[in-house]
């Protein structure tokens, strides 16, 4: 099993930026993938930014160019350093990793960024 837990969520000013963590533990050398997906009110789960065991990326459109997605070298750990961010980003930033072909979630942290 794989357990993940997200930080570093929290209130920024729109223009400011972020860094969010998610700390991995149980069976972590099987995950294929990587990746944050984030929700806001009335709104369905989205991809934000997934990253691989052998390091590509891959963006939603929407925060190419702002965002970072990233691994640890103790491969447990992902980021995601969000720049210039957005009133549109403001949702619940969850943390996931695919192991096995199924998906494991963490708990959501908010991200609220006002204007």
């Amino acid at each position: 099993q794989v357990q993940l837990v997200e930080s570093g969520g929290g209130l920024v000013q729109a223009g400011g930026s972020l860094r969010l963590s998610c700390a991995a533990s149980g069976s972590i050398f099987t995950i294929r993938t990587m990746a944050w997906y984030r929700q806001a009110p009335g709104k369905q789960r989205e991809l934000v930014a997934a990253i691989t065991t052998v390091g590509s990326t891959n963006y939603a459109d929407s925060v190419k160019g702002r965002f970072t997605i990233s691994r640890g070298n103790a491969r447990n750990t992902v980021y995601l350093q969000m720049n210039s961010m957005k009133p549109e980003d403001t949702a619940v930033y969850y943390c996931n990793a695919n192991r096995s072909n199924l998906n494991y979630w963490g708990q959501g942290t908010q991200v609220t960024v006002s204007s």
